[in-house]
C-alpha cells in the first residue's frame, strides 16, 4: 500500500502556471540587477567616435533611439544647440526605454523618464539612465568628448 500523498491535477496546473510565471518575469530584464551595462563611472561603456544621430533629426525637447557599440542609448536635443544622451536601459528591470515626445517611456512596468535629462518623472524605477557622453561634429552627434 502507498501511503505517499498524490499531488491533484489542480496542484499540478498550479505548479506548471507559477513555472510559467517565472520564466515571464526572468524575460523582462537584460540582466538579474537591473545593471546598466555601466563602466566603473557608471556610465555605459560605448565606443568613441560612433555617429548616433543628425541633430536635424533630433525634435528640439525629443529624443531618437540609436545604438553604439551594440547597446541601446536615447540621443536628446535639450534645446536648439544641445545635445544629450543615456543609456536606453531602464534603471528598475533593465527593459528598453523608447522616446514618447517629451518622455522617455519603459514598456515593461511603467517607469517614464525625461526625454532630455533621463532623470526618473515616475516609478517604479528611482535611479535615473546613466549618462552617455556626446558632441556634435558638422551636424552629427558623435560619442565621446570632442
Amino acid at each position: 500500500m502507498d501511503l505517499e500523498p498524490k499531488p491533484s491535477r489542480r496542484h499540478v496546473l498550479a505548479a506548471g502556471a507559477g513555472v510559467g510565471a517565472l520564466a515571464a518575469l526572468a524575460g523582462c530584464g537584460h540582466g538579474s540587477t537591473g545593471s546598466s551595462g555601466s563602466g566603473a563611472s557608471g556610465k555605459p561603456s560605448v565606443p568613441a567616435g560612433d555617429t548616433v544621430a543628425t541633430v536635424a533629426d533630433i525634435e528640439v525637447g525629443g529624443a531618437v533611439s540609436a545604438k553604439s557599440g551594440g547597446k541601446d542609448i536615447i540621443v536628446a536635443r535639450p534645446t536648439s544647440d544641445t545635445v544629450a544622451a543615456f543609456s536606453a536601459i531602464c534603471t528598475h528591470m533593465g527593459c528598453a526605454v523608447a522616446p514618447n515626445g517629451k518622455e522617455l517611456d519603459c514598456p515593461c512596468h511603467g517607469s517614464k523618464f525625461s526625454a532630455t535629462t533621463g532623470k526618473v518623472i515616475h516609478g517604479p524605477a528611482q535611479a535615473p539612465l546613466p549618462a552617455v557622453d556626446v558632441h556634435v561634429e558638422s551636424g552629427k552627434v558623435v560619442t565621446g568628448n570632442a
